[in-house]
């Protein structure tokens, strides 16, 4: 079977981004993975041997943690995994632009501040 690596974990896997195991479970491949590839375990597992919160690991089309046997899953060798890390970070843009994502501040004719200015009344 094909595990295809994500490009920030490349450099861990030899460059490759696509990597092929034999395998009888999801559980089966990996370990088969990071055994070839050593470095890339610190990046999937955490010290006590579960897979990361933010590494989603998808067999085919389906996230491995909704199926029912989870890692112990059966594969075939034309099944595929794919390794998605989570991406977190960037820049609020609120920073840059308070009133862009609230239509209340952006235009003064807006319903909402047309009832407050008439609440008084």
């Amino acid at each position: 079977m094909k595990i295809f690596i994500p490009t920030p974990l490349r450099q861990y896997a030899g460059k490759k981004d696509v990597v092929e195991v034999r395998a009888a479970t999801v559980g089966e491949a990996l370990a088969q993975l990071t055994s070839t590839h050593p470095d890339l375990k610190r990046h999937l597992y955490t010290e006590d041997g579960k897979l990361r919160a933010f590494v989603n690991v998808y067999l085919n089309d389906e996230d491995v943690r909704y199926l029912s046997d989870k890692e112990n899953t059966r594969v075939k060798d034309s099944d595929h995994l794919s390794i998605i890390p989570s991406i977190a970070g960037g820049r609020d843009v609120r920073s840059v632009r308070p009133n862009l994502l609230c239509p209340i501040t952006r235009w003064p004719n807006h319903p909402i501040r047309k009832a407050a200015r008439n609440d008084g009344d």
